[in-house]
Formats: C-alpha cells, sequence, structure tokens
C-alpha cells in the first residue's frame, strides 16, 4: 500500500515502537503513587513534559497532556470560555477551522448563549489579520485560528494576529496540529496563548495530544476527577503513549530542516508529472508542502477514492474526522460557494518524509491512467 494521507494520521516510527514498549514493560506504576514503581512512573512523566517544554522554548507548567487535538481544542475553547464568560460572550475564528473547533464554538453557542462570528476568506481564499481585526470587539472573548489548513495545507497569518491582539483583552488559541513537528513553531514569538497538538500527526501514537497554554491562563477542565495535570484534566496519565509522542516530536525537530525539504521535492515531482493535464490545484496562499488539493473537472472524487484504494494508493478527500463519512468540503464551500461542483471534485494527497519519489510516480501514473 502507497500511504499518501499523512494529514489524517502517521505511521509510527521504529524508535517510537521501541521507546513504547519498553515503558510499557518497565514503568507500569501510576504516576500519581507514592510507592517506588510510581515515583518511576512519575518520572518518566515529568522527563516526557520538560522534553516537550523544551522544545517548544516553554515551562514544563505550561504543558497539559490530553487525548489529542480535539480533546485539546476543546478544553482551550470551552474551558476558556466558560471560566472567563463575565469579561465577555463574543468569539471568533476562521470559517475553515477543524470540525473539532467549528463544534465547539457551536456548542457555546447553542448551550451557553454565546456569540459567534465565523470570519470568511477573501474572494481568493487568502485570510490577512485585517479580517479578524473588522470582527474584534470591545467584548471579545477569544479569536481561534489554525496554524495550517488541513485540507489545504494552507498557511493562516498567525504571527499578525498575535500581535494583533496583544493588546487587546482576547487571547489567542492556535490549532497547531498540522504544523507540529513540521515547521519551526515558537507560542513565545507568535504571542499564542493556547495551543493545540496532537501525537499521530507527526509518526506518534493516536490518543495523545497537548494543551500548551501561557502562564497564568485559567480555564475550566473539561474532565474532572483526580487533581492530575495540576488539576486541568483528570484522569491517569497515558504513560506510554506520552513517551512515545514526545520521542516522535524530538526526532521530528532534529530532521526538520531535511524533512521539509525532501517534501518539498515530492510536491514538487508531483506537479511536474501532471503538467499538461486539466488537474488543477486548490491552493490559496502560501501552504506547507506537506499538503496537495487537487481538483479534476467533472470527476466525483467518491469514485476516485474507491478507484485508488483498489489500486493499494490511500488518499482522502480532506478531513478524515467524520467518522467516515465524504461531505462536501466547508473549507472549499467558503472559497468556492456551496453550488460550486469543485466541492465533490477535490482529492487530498498529503506527504511525509517517509514517502518517495517512486511512490509519487506511481500515485500520478495511476491518477492519469484513471482520468
Amino acid at each position: 500500500m502507497i500511504y499518501l494521507d499523512n494529514a489524517a494520521t502517521t505511521p509510527l516510527l521504529p524508535e517510537v515502537i521501541e521507546a513504547m514498549t519498553q515503558t510499557l514493560n518497565t514503568v507500569y506504576g501510576n504516576p500519581s503513587s507514592v510507592h517506588t514503581l510510581g515515583r518511576k512512573a512519575s518520572q518518566v512523566l515529568r522527563e516526557s513534559r520538560e522534553s516537550l517544554a523544551h522544545l517548544l522554548e516553554a515551562n514544563p507548567r505550561q504543558i497539559t497532556f490530553t487525548s489529542g487535538g480535539s480533546e485539546s481544542n476543546s478544553t482551550a475553547i470551552i474551558g476558556y470560555a466558560l471560566a472567563h464568560q463575565d469579561m465577555g460572550k463574543h468569539l471568533i475564528a476562521t470559517s475553515i477551522e477543524h470540525p473539532s473547533v467549528l463544534k465547539a464554538l457551536s456548542y457555546l453557542k447553542n448551550r451557553h448563549g454565546f456569540d459567534i462570528t465565523l470570519v470568511s476568506p477573501h474572494s481568493d481564499g487568502s485570510y490577512t489579520s485585517e479580517l479578524i481585526k473588522e470582527s474584534l470587539r470591545s467584548d471579545t472573548l477569544l479569536v481561534s485560528m489554525m496554524a495550517a489548513n488541513n485540507e489545504t495545507g494552507q498557511l493562516l497569518p498567525i504571527a499578525e494576529v498575535g500581535r494583533l491582539l496583544e493588546n487587546h483583552q482576547a487571547i489567542f488559541h492556535v490549532d497547531a496540529v498540522q504544523v507540529m513537528g513540521k515547521i519551526p513553531f515558537s507560542p513565545k514569538e507568535f504571542k499564542i496563548d493556547l495551543f493545540s497538538a496532537t501525537g499521530h500527526k507527526f509518526h506518534g501514537p493516536k490518543g495523545v495530544g497537548f494543551l500548551y497554554h501561557k502562564e497564568n491562563i485559567l480555564f475550566d477542565p473539561l474532565i474532572h476527577g483526580g487533581e492530575q495535570e495540576e488539576k486541568h484534566r483528570a484522569g491517569t496519565e497515558n504513560l506510554a503513549s506520552i513517551v512515545g509522542m514526545t520521542k516522535a516530536l524530538e526526532i521530528a525537530y532534529d530532521k526538520m530542516a531535511k524533512n521539509y525539504d525532501h517534501i518539498e521535492k515530492l510536491n514538487q515531482r508531483l506537479l511536474d508529472n501532471l503538467t499538461g493535464t486539466d488537474i488543477y490545484i486548490n491552493q490559496f496562499g502560501q501552504s506547507l508542502p506537506h499538503i496537495l488539493n487537487l481538483g479534476i473537472s467533472n470527476t466525483n472524487h467518491d469514485l476516485l477514492l474507491t478507484q485508488f484504494d483498489l489500486s493499494n494508493i490511500a488518499i482522502s478527500t480532506g478531513s478524515a474526522c467524520t467518522a467516515g463519512t465524504v461531505e462536501p468540503s466547508h473549507v472549499l464551500e467558503a472559497v468556492y460557494g456551496t453550488d460550486s461542483p469543485k466541492l465533490r471534485e477535490n482529492i487530498r494527497v498529503s506527504f511525509s518524509e517517509l514517502n518517495t519519489s517512486q511512490e509519487v510516480d506511481t500515485f500520478t501514473n495511476q491518477l492519469k491512467k484513471i482520468l
């Protein structure tokens, strides 16, 4: 199977499997227990937190472990909004955010009366900080913006928005799921108050992630019980997965420049291979090379997905977080409108450093054959 769906999830690296296996075999105590095995587990947990914080140039106390990106997004948005609703009930996000952000906002609107502004892009699909500025109000409590879109790879202006909010009461939450481990990312430099990440997007395990929070940022926990994670998130920590995620991010940071260069070449090779075809690219401004959203005129993407799967090539149409359903892309809808045929003729190809030029050639040859 040729795997070109890395924006959905990535395969585990051998080093990650080894680190997790060792932890499962030798560190089986509960980190909250006071006996020797518990203290050993607590030490491993502390070391993982310190390692992640070091990579992010943060304080270990600013890292809360979660079950993944969706929980981190919900904790940041719902947790902060409910804890500070006396300061205002207006929240801002872009219309192309991940469903875990959009549905968290919808919950706050429908159950708690928050006022939500979803900012649409410019006519060319681009976003600028001016679009956010135009929506800001004195009672705006939080602005949420993804660093890179999961369907198109579009990079959003988080640095500019961070500076915009520096002298406003609204805090800045960033969904960093698609950029973590791929490009340099500094919450301090970008003036980010909260950001979400998940291990399985950078060759770590599924079911584990983390939420970064600036010091003195208070938010209500979504999971209640024990006092783990500095009382931010109850429940015994998933230690082996945390170790695996930490190992994966360490490797990603160590090889970031080399990996990026390799993926850029794969991206360009795929485009070069499609020169002369009627295939177009859904790309809106500067984008990650890891994701290519291709449009094939007058061709339903449902059929393409099936034919590629039968050819042992894994691709997708966009977000993998809709329980196996294939629905029109809300991201492309924000640009093209609800009636555009482009919503049904797109496929997403997403790379990791494990992919090869030969795999790209096989994919493009098969695409031409199918067409």
